[in-house]
């Protein structure tokens, strides 16, 4: 039987419908009133189909199916777009190709998750929590995360798969700080000696925070964005720098923190600031290993498309969900590219086995979990 053919999968037609609606109502995160629009949107299309009323936390929407949590899936409906993006980005699908403002990262794997839940005879057990702050880090949201995870078995992540529709096995934790450096103002021209120059300082460094990364053990550490100064004829009292640091392990995490906090000023008279810290912690394989397998051999005895695992750089909601101990497997959502870019797409064929190896992971996670 062909995977459209099954009677007890979602109606591909239908999903992609809802998906339209979801793609078409913009929801960037830093917009309050789209996102309560969205918000609204989500609890109405959820309720259909789910045939109960979300619990409503603010821009926040959490279904819970059937006693206490046991498999929590996890998705958000915030995007990077902003309103307006339609204009020049519509919806629309073309030889196979669908587009659209926030369609693979990740109103696909949203639409999905509320097909599959809806399908299901027996969600005992099954939360589906949709956030709206993931794409800011989720400030507002984390706590409800780690709380709802702490008490599940397993935390299935509908974010868009790597490339070919690859599983994510691996997230690198982020950490996201600003060095502010602090000087003193001078006459550019006609007394700089009596000035401390931040902008040498943010020199210095910006060159010893670079040098914190260990490439061997996939750690990154990141000068980015860089200000100094007010006039040209000013010896700069102020400057500032963001850094932003990714590492596999949490033992990582902790050396760069450790050694940021440490930094000391290069020129006499300046002083350092370190804002920020850790934000997201890694989830590493092992989290991710059992319920991969477990993947794995549920989609080869349905016949669905081999799956691939890799690791990745960029960090989601499942980083939450595994810094607190919780089996997490990401990458669930759809197939296709061009997350956050002008060529952002879902392959329209493989939505299918998408929610096929969706629907079977959930009903196998929900009969074996106790």
């Amino acid at each position: 039987m062909a995977i459209d053919e099954n009677p007890d999968l979602p109606d591909t037609d239908a999903l992609i419908e809802d998906l339209r609606t979801l793609v078409q109502c913009e929801s960037p995160s830093s917009d309050p009133d789209a996102l309560a629009r969205s918000a609204d949107l989500v609890a109405r299309l959820g309720t259909e189909l789910l045939g109960t009323e979300p619990e409503r936390l603010g821009i926040h929407l959490r279904w819970r199916l059937g006693g206490p949590t046991r498999v929590l899936v996890l998705a958000h409906h915030d995007t990077v777009w902003p309103v307006g993006s339609l204009r020049t980005h519509p919806f629309g699908i073309t030889d196979g190709v669908l587009r659209g403002p926030g369609s693979f990262d990740m109103k696909t794997g949203l639409a999905m998750a509320l097909h599959v839940l809806a399908s299901l005879d027996d969600r005992t057990g099954v939360t589906l929590l949709v956030t709206g702050d993931e794409e800011l880090g989720s400030p507002s949201s984390r706590t409800l995360i780690e709380d709802e995870a702490r008490g599940a078995r397993a935390a299935l992540v509908l974010e868009a798969s790597a490339d070919g529709g690859a599983l994510k096995l691996e997230r690198k934790g982020t950490s996201i700080y600003e060095v502010v450096v602090k000087g003193r103002a001078a006459h550019a021209g006609l007394e700089p000696e009596k000035g401390v120059n931040a902008s040498v300082e943010l020199a210095h460094q910006v060159l010893a925070v670079a040098a914190l990364g260990d490439p061997g053990l996939g750690t990154t550490v990141v000068p980015t964005v860089a200000a100094a100064g007010t006039t040209g004829n000013t010896v700069p009292a102020a400057a500032s720098f963001a850094v932003d640091v990714r590492a596999r392990t949490v033992a990582e995490q902790v050396r760069v923190d450790t050694a940021l906090r440490a930094l000391r000023p290069v020129l006499p008279g300046a002083a350092l600031e370190i804002e920020g810290g850790i934000n997201r912690p890694p989830l590493e394989q092992a989290l991710s290993a059992d319920l991969f397998a477990r993947a794995q051999r549920l989609s080869a005895g349905a016949g669905l498309p081999p799956l691939t695992g890799v690791a990745v750089g960029g960090a989601s909601d499942g980083n939450f969900t595994a810094g607190v101990g919780t089996p997490t497997l990401d990458g669930l959502g759809a197939v296709g590219g061009g997350a956050h870019a002008d060529d952002e797409h879902v392959l329209v064929d493989r939505v299918a086995d998408r929610t096929a190896l969706l629907r079977a992971l959930v009903t196998d996670l929900v009969r074996t979990t106790p």
